[in-house]
């Protein structure tokens, strides 16, 4: 048994209270369920703006009604200091996912964007260090990268932001440094890298482009890829993320309120990922012959290539990715086209 692995058992036998924004969301939903399996009380926190109550239902099912009931939500806003209070309060840990995570609809509403990841985040840091929460570790993104042209991206190494939801994303780094500066209040960072699998929203017009692609190809029509699709992303499963969280949420007192990478260090271009997503569709789906891609312009605001160093998580948290990129497609494949959902 490794050292985490034993800290993951010592939680079954001695549970502990945890919040949970976004909880109704795609990462917050895979959080919620592995924290049930581990017999934890979870506080979880959504407005269901992006959130879906459909996700929680699928935790219900997944982990049973005995581990459900460990589980109570809160409808509200992180923009609402008091509901962040509430849903912080006895908190041993929390973790925060809600924000709005969409580039173009950032550059479309900055003002929005401001008030949901900056200013809720910010009620959150001062709502656990009221409730006297060992740890916060929130989401931040690769997007703090901006144009910096070094791959793969170092922590330390950041260009400017290139949109009002990477600026929001910094600038959460930021107030998570100086509130433990101030008051004490640590709060661990992760910066997703693009991550993928079950429950990630395909609808929408910000919908991330794996769940969307599957569904256009699923229905015989064409994925759109905005450019020439050599651009390139570090495409992470989503059980390495949840991996990350649990690891930064345990890490011994004392370890820095900073940032670090989360993904799998490798490459993928969307010519690629578009190629195995329609060979996946074809193969479960006989008879099924997929539309071919169609190229727009590249949109305003998109970073060309990321890909993630992860020297300095493995080395403070010990993560380390599992599987592969095409493992994970494999299961996100089976789940969005089982038949039951087809």
């Amino acid at each position: 048994m490794t050292p985490f692995e034993a800290q993951l058992d010592h939680l079954r036998h001695a549970p502990q209270r945890w919040a949970l924004t976004g909880v109704g969301g795609f990462i917050g939903s895979h959080l919620l369920e592995t924290l049930l399996e581990l017999d934890q009380v979870v506080v979880g926190l959504d407005d269901f703006s992006s959130g879906r109550r459909e996700n929680l239902a699928d935790v219900r099912r997944r982990v049973g009604e005995a581990r459900w009931a460990r589980f109570s939500l809160v409808e509200g806003d992180v923009r609402d200091p008091e509901t962040c209070r509430r849903v912080c309060a006895g908190a041993s840990r929390v973790l925060h996912q809600a924000a709005l995570v969409s580039v173009p609809r950032s550059i479309e509403d900055p003002l929005l964007t401001q008030q949901v990841n900056v200013d809720g985040f910010l009620n959150i840091l001062l709502a656990a260090r009221e409730a006297g929460a060992q740890r916060v570790v929130y989401a931040s993104s690769s997007a703090v990268y901006g144009d910096g042209p070094v791959q793969p991206k170092v922590e330390d190494d950041l260009g400017a932001p290139l949109s009002p939801y990477a600026l929001s994303k910094l600038m959460d780094e930021q107030l998570a440094a100086l509130c433990d500066r101030l008051y004490g209040q640590s709060a661990i960072g992760l910066r997703y890298f693009n991550v993928f699998g079950p429950r990630q929203d395909p609808e929408g017009a910000y919908a991330a482009v794996i769940p969307k692609w599957i569904e256009r190809l699923k229905g015989g029509d064409p994925c759109v890829i905005f450019g020439d699709g050599e651009t390139s992303r570090d495409f992470c499963y989503v059980g390495d993320i949840v991996q990350a969280n649990l690891r930064a949420a345990l890490a011994p007192q004392g370890t820095p309120s900073r940032a670090f990478n989360v993904g799998r260090g490798e490459s993928t271009t969307l010519n690629e990922l578009f190629r195995i997503l329609r060979q996946g569709v074809e193969v479960r789906l006989p008879g099924r012959v997929c539309a071919e891609a169609r190229h727009e312009a590249a949109r305003a605001g998109d970073i060309r290539h990321s890909r993630a160093d992860l020297s300095q998580i493995q080395g403070a948290l010990g993560y380390a990715a599992k599987g592969t990129v095409a493992q994970g497609l494999a299961d996100t494949l089976d789940w969005y086209l089982a038949p039951a959902r087809s």
